[in-house]
């Protein structure tokens, strides 16, 4: 799921931003190739609810590397634009948008760090169970005195 979730911001982003933005979903040591974008996943977690719900909180942080020295401008127009495109996403295997929630920036040296939540229930389904083989029974009664 969380794959998914990521392919499905990088879809969104590409859309947006177009072919000149590079965008990463591995960590890039060195080379880094400005402006770009790098998604990753903050903690996601998983609360059990009745029945086989879980409630699942994933939590992204998606960076932005400007290219210009007028970075804090940049940064804030960038992240004008990713609140709306980041508003709803279309993840593979799910049929329906999913919507960011608790949506927040930070510029920090330069680089936009922009947190969006794709929080969502899951069912999870139970195996199938053999059932029982069929049983035959006989009953006799005892013929009293």
């Amino acid at each position: 799921m969380i794959n998914s979730i990521i392919e499905a911001i990088s879809v969104s982003l590409n859309s947006e931003f177009g072919d000149g933005y590079e965008i990463h979903m591995e960590e890039i040591r060195q080379d880094l190739m400005e402006p770009c974008f790098f998604i990753s996943s903050l903690e996601p977690s998983s609360r059990l609810y009745t029945g086989k719900r879980h409630f699942r909180e994933n939590p992204f942080c998606i960076q932005y590397f400007p290219e210009t020295d007028e970075s804090q401008r940049q940064c804030n127009d960038v992240a004008e634009r990713m609140q709306q495109c980041l508003e709803y996403i279309m993840a593979e295997g799910w049929g329906r948008p999913m919507m960011g929630t608790k949506m927040k920036y930070r510029i920090v040296g330069g680089i936009l760090n922009f947190f969006v939540n794709y929080d969502c229930f899951t069912y999870v389904a139970e195996p199938p169970q053999d059932l029982m083989d069929e049983m035959e029974e006989s009953i006799s009664v005892k013929e009293g005195e």
